[in-house]
């Protein structure tokens, strides 16, 4: 623990707006309901202390709710919010619907309602990109049938619904680089991009560097910039992060890497150790910069 807390101590001493700057290729935040802070005030203090540029804020569970559980749909929360978020000089790059983890795009009759909510909630925040994950979607739509024209019609569906509000919907499958790319082709919306996630194509024994450069730096919103939970980044053999950004360098693509997870296995609640530690080393690789 005490080491822990020595690698808090060091990651918290980022100059002001460190990987932050105008025009600056790579930025980094971290997933508010990760470090058990989904919609709450004091998530913005916490990226701060971690030496984090933004948060990625979650809508909130949905359960057996009609909506998410989403508190910035009152004048209230949107004012504090965006208040507290400004004053500390953290950024929302993005809004998740992680309740998309555990139900299906498919079935849920007001997906509409789901992602026009999920907009509002930009707007309020300032964020562009939204992380649709459709990992509750089964697998029927993964092949050709029924399923796979209706997610395609819902994709261009909300698509073209963010995209007229200069939007994009970013989402997270389980296909490879080429299936993705031929999915996009055919959802044919501008409003609808890949949030790559580095956990998915190393589970599954994918090249990460081959899967960046066939999906193409114009097809990628945002990237989750972490693995499943074993280590934190810096000590985890499964990857080589130099490399991922040599490869995004010559892809010329710039934005934000988002953790997500990343984990000491050993020690997962402490959320300051482990994103304290992920956020330094990203930005590391990613910013050239060392805590001072």
């Amino acid at each position: 623990m005490a080491g822990m807390t020595a690698v808090w101590l060091t990651t918290a001493a980022w100059p002001l707006g460190a990987c932050a700057q105008e025009g600056q290729q790579y930025r980094v935040a971290a997933c508010d309901w990760m470090m058990l802070k989904r919609q709450k005030l004091g998530e913005f203090q916490l990226a701060k202390d971690i030496g984090a540029d933004g948060v990625e804020v979650d809508m909130g569970p949905l359960g057996q709710r009609v909506l998410f559980d989403n508190k910035l749909r009152e004048a209230h929360f949107q004012e504090l919010f965006r208040r507290t978020a400004d004053s500390l000089g953290i950024e929302v790059p993005s809004m998740a619907m992680s309740g998309f983890f555990a139900q299906s795009f498919l079935k849920r009759e007001n997906y509409r309602e789901l992602v026009d909510d999920c907009l509002d909630a930009m707007d309020v925040m300032g964020a562009r990109v939204a992380f649709l994950p459709l990992g509750g979607s089964g697998d029927e739509w993964l092949t050709e049938g029924e399923a796979r024209q209706e997610m395609v019609r819902r994709l261009h569906d909300v698509g073209e619904r963010a995209y007229q509000r200069g939007k994009v919907v970013a989402i997270r499958c389980p296909l490879d680089a080429r299936s993705t790319r031929k999915l996009l082709k055919v959802v044919d919306s501008k409003g609808i991009k890949v949030y790559y996630n580095l956990q998915d194509a190393v589970d599954q024994g994918r090249c990460v560097t081959k899967e960046l450069k066939r999906l193409g730096a114009a097809n990628i919103a945002q990237i989750h910039a972490s693995l499943t939970d074993s280590v934190t980044l810096d000590r985890d053999p499964r990857i080589d992060l130099h490399q991922v950004k040599r490869t995004l360098d010559r892809m010329k693509w710039s934005g934000w890497l988002v953790v997500e997870r990343s984990r000491n296995a050993q020690d997962v609640k402490n959320v300051k150790g482990n994103f304290g530690t992920n956020v330094r080393f990203l930005k590391e690789i990613f910013c050239g910069l060392r805590p001072k």
